[in-house]
């Protein structure tokens, strides 16, 4: 890469901020999360009872509905999105398939293989991933 088209010193510097904030923030969540089941209730007396049940099942129902909401917004859209922006141009470089046909045999194509990203598919319509991906959320 040449000199004069890298990106400023500047930029990568705030980049690994933001990373590290990142990191911050995860490691944060884990150490919360593991601290979770012991986590205690202080009476007007001062002495300290163990969580209840119901806290727990609630704290982790909220997680997860939580986490389940950001992973569907996210994963929708990744789903969704087409594969090859080029399908259906004339410069679309996916847009290729080898034959061949030996005497009287059925000729062996690979356009079957290569048909759905040439189309523009989306990861979702595509023949063995698009089964996969009913499993996840969005």
């Amino acid at each position: 890469m040449a000199s004069h088209a890298r990106p400023p010193h500047q930029s990568r510097t705030a980049r690994g901020l933001l990373l590290r904030a990142g990191l911050a923030v995860s490691v944060a969540g884990a150490a919360l999360a593991v601290a979770a089941p012991s986590a205690t209730a202080a009476d007007g007396d001062g002495k300290s009872d163990p969580a209840s049940l119901e806290d727990i099942r609630a704290a982790t129902k909220s997680t997860v509905g939580a986490l389940n909401q950001a992973t569907a917004s996210g994963l929708g859209t990744v789903k969704n999105l087409r594969l090859n922006p080029l399908a259906g141009t004339g410069t679309d470089p996916l847009n290729n398939a080898v034959g061949t046909q030996i005497a009287d045999f059925k000729p062996i194509s690979t356009a079957v293989l290569t048909a759905p990203l040439a189309s523009g598919a989306s990861l979702s319509q595509l023949p063995v991933v698009g089964q996969l991906t009913q499993a996840l959320p969005g």
